[in-house]
């Protein structure tokens, strides 16, 4: 039995039918990231399409119908790829997998509507959203000029497919028209349900792109028979069930899973269908397709030696996991939050956890742009607001509103603490909430740092709602002016020095980044290399700027403009001294990631595979910490210790080492 038969197969949902069935069926949703992954199941593009094409086109499936192929959106973002290719280089991927019609997910529009319409002209199949009307495009016309439904044919039986979606990931979005109708997913299913059998077609199919209560409740709704099979994706995990006679599925995430399903009809005329419905985790042992392999290397060879630029050093192990940044505090949330905070002079900070993507711990070591991107991918920047305290309360409480679901809402937070009662209703959970220590005046004036995605009232924030959207908050740092989570990052990494000097690095930046330093690093969070890890450090002092300081005179005729007060620049940041050009590794012609003075290979740029294991990623970094230590000047015998296993402080960097700090408390 050959690894594509068996590996990775588990039985969701067994009826009594065996042979050869009528139809046969694929489905997939939540596709985010083409190359493997580093824990079973491991997924990628390449073993996925493998499995697709064992299903298509193995000697085993001779005589039996053509199989069909279903997605349930979520494709175009967000993902290490998509920040630079607005989504386009997932398009020759689905075309490869023979999709025969997929459903809009909410991140397809996260680029907008105009770019999703280009994206979704490219694809070798429709795109169907029945249930979000834009009134723009003509009476009763979907977002995007989208369609409605769908009619297939496979071994002689029609088949009509229905797209849907819900109403809660529309607010959600970054950029969408105005004056969207929304329609109830029932009743637009109980409308072109009977339309569709008015054409022939003998199964329904809806594809959604719904959360798994949606789901059920839409099959809950419909009268049973209407529709045969709900294919749901939205939800990044595995399910099945049975409601009201209709199936309920959803098949995994991120290429690490798929459905193939068995259909049946039942004996007599219009009595419905019975379904063997097969799970296929994408483990490692499954080959890789080797024409897809080859469009990965296409797309991530242009790319690599940017992102695999070596930007900072992390001493503590860094949770992004969503299982903590949708439900707890989370170190790595403490530190953008802080540095949030810091960046832009506010009293406080939040970030929805949601913004936080990596759903991964990333452990003591090198910090690549690739982590920072990858964890980081949104496009909306941190903007500067001004809230009265009960607007900033309400915030917190819709943070903790959905719990237990991991929904992205759930607030990291800098210079705040709370704390919550899951048991309670929602809406009033919280049990105290304090800025600087001091419990929150209701009355009173905060400035916040947060995403502008937040701003806009996304995820039910909309007592964040800034007045430009129609809200009542006031804005300090708009959207237009403000900066991207992942460019303050490299820019504090830069500021450092940690592993070169930012070429064009002018006084402004200097001064500007000596207070951030001064305010971030008070507390203990920055490593200097002969720091050894201290399990109890003091907790950094708040610092707060509510107000923009009044102009101030700097010589004759002359005023400073910013909104940091002036200060006598420093004579070091942190602990990192200068370096000379020769050191550089980021400036705008994107010079050789780390020069030297001599022709010698360059082992950040050229890693492995990414799906090789943790011990060659090890070997890699020690060999990085090698060159660099070369660069210092640093006798051999100090080289030799990095031959032995364990962690270490390299003695040419500092490395950030944020920590829980009891920011938000489960009562």
């Amino acid at each position: 039995m050959s690894t594509l038969e068996s590996d990775g197969l588990s039985v969701t949902y067994a009826s009594d039918r065996t042979g050869a069935p009528d139809l046969r069926l694929i489905h997939f949703n939540d596709v985010y990231h083409i190359e493997s992954g580093s824990a079973e199941p491991i997924g990628g593009a390449s073993r996925f399409q493998s499995l697709v094409n064992y299903y298509r086109s193995d000697p085993r499936f001779t005589g039996q119908p053509d199989v069909l192929t279903f997605f349930s959106g979520d494709a175009f973002n967000p993902s290490l790829e998509s920040t630079v290719t607005k989504g386009r280089h997932m398009v020759p991927f689905l075309n490869k997998t023979g999709i025969d019609v997929a459903c809009v997910g909410n991140h397809d529009l996260d680029f907008g509507v105009a770019q999703f319409r280009h994206l979704s002209s490219q694809c070798h199949f429709p795109w169907l959203l029945a249930n979000v009307l834009d009134p723009a495009l003509g009476v009763d016309v979907p977002i995007a000029n989208c369609g409605k439904m769908s009619l297939l044919t496979s071994n002689g039986i029609k088949i009509g497919v229905i797209g849907l979606g819900e109403r809660e990931w529309l607010g959600t979005i970054n950029s969408l028209p105005p004056d969207l109708i929304y329609k109830s997913a029932a009743a637009t299913a109980k409308e072109l349900a009977p339309q569709l059998r008015e054409q022939g077609a003998e199964l329904i199919v809806v594809v959604s792109h719904q959360r798994e209560p949606n789901d059920n409740k839409l099959a809950q709704n419909l009268t049973s028979g209407l529709v045969d099979i709900i294919l749901g994706g939205h939800d990044h995990y595995y399910a099945h069930t049975v409601v009201n006679g209709t199936h309920v599925l959803r098949s995994g995430t991120d290429f690490k899973q798929l459905s193939y399903i068995e259909a049946f009809r039942k004996p007599g005329a219009g009595a419905g269908w019975d379904f063997n419905i097969i799970r296929r985790d994408v483990m490692r042992s499954i080959p890789e397709d080797p024409a897809t392999v080859a469009m990965v290397d296409r797309l991530t060879s242009s790319l690599q030696a940017k992102l695999e630029k070596p930007v900072g050093y992390t001493v503590s192990p860094l949770d992004g996991r969503f299982s903590t940044v949708r439900q707890r505090e989370s170190n790595l949330g403490n530190f953008v939050c802080d540095l949030m905070r810091y960046y832009y002079g506010a009293d406080c900070a939040m970030m929805a956890g949601g913004t936080i993507r990596g759903d991964q711990i990333y452990p003591p070591g090198i910090l690549r742009l690739k982590d920072l991107l990858n964890c980081f991918p949104f496009e909306d920047p941190v903007v500067l607001i001004r809230l009265p305290g009960q607007a900033l309360l309400d915030a917190l409480e819709n943070g903790v509103s959905q719990l237990p679901a991991l929904e992205g809402r759930f607030t990291q937070v800098s210079n705040i603490s709370f704390g919550f009662k899951l048991d309670a209703p929602s809406g009033s959970r919280i049990t105290f909430a304090r800025v600087g220590g001091q419990p929150i005046d209701l009355e009173r004036e905060y400035v916040v740092a947060t995403r502008g995605y937040m701003a806009r009232g996304k995820d039910g924030f909309s007592s964040l709602l800034v007045k430009s959207e129609g809200g009542d908050v006031e804005e300090l740092v708009c959207e237009e002016n403000g900066v991207l989570i992942s460019t303050i990052l490299r820019q504090y990494f830069l500021s450092l020095k940690v592993l070169g000097k930012w070429r064009r690095w002018s006084p402004s930046l200097r001064r500007h980044w000596g207070l951030v330093h001064r305010g971030l690093h008070t507390g203990g969070w920055l490593k200097p290399p002969s720091a050894v890890p201290s399990p109890v450090m003091e907790k950094a002092p708040a610092h707060r700027l509510g107000v923009r300081p009044p102009l101030q005179r700097t010589g004759r005729d002359a005023y400073y403009y910013g909104r940091f007060p002036q200060e006598i620049e420093p004579t070091q940041v942190a602990t990192n001294g200068t370096n000379s050009d020769a050191m550089d590794s980021d400036s705008d012609e994107n010079p050789e990631i780390l020069t030297s003075p001599r022709p010698t290979r360059n082992y950040v740029t050229c890693t492995a595979k990414s799906s090789a294991d943790e011990e060659h990623r090890m070997k890699l970094a020690r060999r990085v910490v090698r060159k660099w230590m070369r660069h210092a000047g640093l006798e051999p015998s100090v080289l030799n210790t990095m031959d032995g296993e364990g962690e270490f402080i390299p003695p040419w960097t500092s490395g950030i080492s944020p920590r829980l700090e009891g920011r938000i408390v489960i009562e």
